[in-house]
């Protein structure tokens, strides 16, 4: 990449796309993403030490303002970087991980519950989380992610319901 380019970047779109550079983790910046999404939430969960309905509150909140930097963010850094959805953009594997997380108790089997059915969710992409790929720019980027998040809160749920 050419100096020129390394200077064109914009500090706070590159910041909140590769959520604060866990997209420059190799291998799988998604799944980094991912990863520090979870235990941010975690630990937020553990250390404010909220009741579950303030801390499903919160988790949408953080998804909902991750969605909303994300849309900008993540159009602004494919535009200068070049590459249509660049895998170092994880803003929407944060949105996602969030949105798998919403109401889940604060624990490591349903954080790894939660973690583990997004990621699928987000590898195989059912519908319309395919479709919602082929939006343009920040807009695509974010919102099959934010599709696979919302499979993996319902299934996350029916288990949690249903098991325990």
């Amino acid at each position: 990449m050419s100096d020129l380019a390394v200077t064109r970047k914009t500090a706070w779109a590159w910041a909140v796309g590769t959520f604060l550079g866990a997209g420059l983790l190799k291998p799988g910046p998604g799944t980094w993403g991912s990863a520090a999404a979870a235990l941010l939430w975690l630990a937020a969960g553990i250390g404010l030490r909220l009741a579950p309905a303030p801390l499903a509150w919160l988790t949408l909140a953080a998804a909902l303002g991750a969605i909303a930097i994300g849309i900008p963010a993540a159009t602004r850094v494919e535009r200068e970087s070049g590459r249509e959805d660049p895998g170092h953009v994880v803003i929407d594997e944060v949105a996602g991980q969030w949105i798998a997380l919403i109401h889940s108790r604060v624990d490591l089997s349903h954080l790894l519950a939660g973690f583990l059915f997004f990621r699928l969710f987000d590898i195989v992409k059912p519908w319309p989380a395919r479709q919602l790929e082929g939006l343009p720019a920040g807009w695509g980027i974010m919102l099959d992610d934010v599709a696979a998040g919302v499979y993996a809160l319902l299934v996350v749920q029916t288990l949690q319901h249903w098991i325990g």
